[in-house]
C-alpha cells in the first residue's frame, strides 16, 4: 500500500503500512521517495561493507546496510504516530546493541555513510548532513563515486560538523570511531 496521498505530515506509522519494496524516508514529516542504487553505488557499498565487516569480525560494534529504518530522534515513550523522522543510510555503525529492535535502529548511530547519486547530492550533502548533525551522529562520510572521494565529517565539542579530512582514490581512510580501523579507498574505487 502506498503512503496516503491526502496527508501532509507523515510518520513512522505511515511507513509501517507501505509495501516492503517501497523505499521512503521521512524527515520532519515530509516523505522522500528513494530509488535503488546504481551499479557503482552497489559495488562501493559492498566493498565498504566488506572492509568494515572484516575489521569488526568478533567485535561488538555492528555495521548494517540499507534498507534499515533509523529513527534518529525517537524516545522510549514515543509511538509510531509521533515519530516523524526515519532515514535509511547506505551504511551505519552502531556500538550500542540496545538501539536495535524489530523495526531497525532507534536512536543515533555512531557513524553513517551516504553514497552520492546525481539525484541525491542535495539531499545527502545538505538535508541529511544537517539532520545527522542535529541528531549527534559522531562521524558522517559522504562518498562521491564520480570524483572518487570520501569526505569525513566529525562533530566538535559544540555539536557542529567539521571536515576531518577529504580523501581521494589512492588514500587510506582512518575511521575515527573505531580504533585501528582504516579503509583502503583503492579497493572502494578501483581503476577501471
Amino acid at each position: 500500500m502506498p503512503l496516503p496521498s491526502e496527508k501532509t505530515h507523515y510518520t513512522f506509522a505511515d511507513l509501517q503500512l507501505t509495501e516492503e519494496h517501497e523505499r521512503i524516508e521521512i524527515i520532519h514529516g515530509y516523505a522522500y521517495f528513494m530509488r535503488s542504487g546504481t551499479l557503482d553505488h552497489q559495488q562501493i557499498s559492498g566493498e565498504l561493507l566488506r572492509q568494515f565487516a572484516n575489521f569488526l569480525d568478533g567485535k561488538s560494534p555492528k555495521i548494517l546496510v540499507r534498507p534499515l529504518s533509523v529513527r534518529l530522534f525517537e524516545k522510549d515513550s514515543d509511538t509510531p504516530e509521533v515519530v516523524d523522522t526515519v532515514v535509511e543510510p547506505d551504511l551505519l555503525i552502531v556500538h550500542d546493541k540496545s538501539k536495535f529492535d524489530e523495526f531497525g535502529c532507534k536512536g543515533v548511530p555512531d557513524l553513517i555513510i551516504e553514497i552520492l547519486e546525481p539525484y541525491t547530492y542535495y539531499h545527502d550533502c545538505f538535508v541529511k548532513l544537517d539532520l545527522y548533525q542535529q541528531a549527534g551522529v559522531r562521524e558522517y562520510w559522504i562518498v562521491d563515486p564520480e570524483s572518487k572521494t570520501v569526505k569525513v565529517l566529525t562533530l566538535d565539542d559544540e555539536g557542529i560538523y567539521h571536515i576531518s579530512k577529504a580523501y581521494k582514490q589512492t588514500d587510506t581512510v582512518k575511521v575515527n570511531i573505531l580504533n585501528g580501523c582504516t579503509i583502503d579507498l583503492s579497493k572502494v574505487f578501483p581503476e577501471e
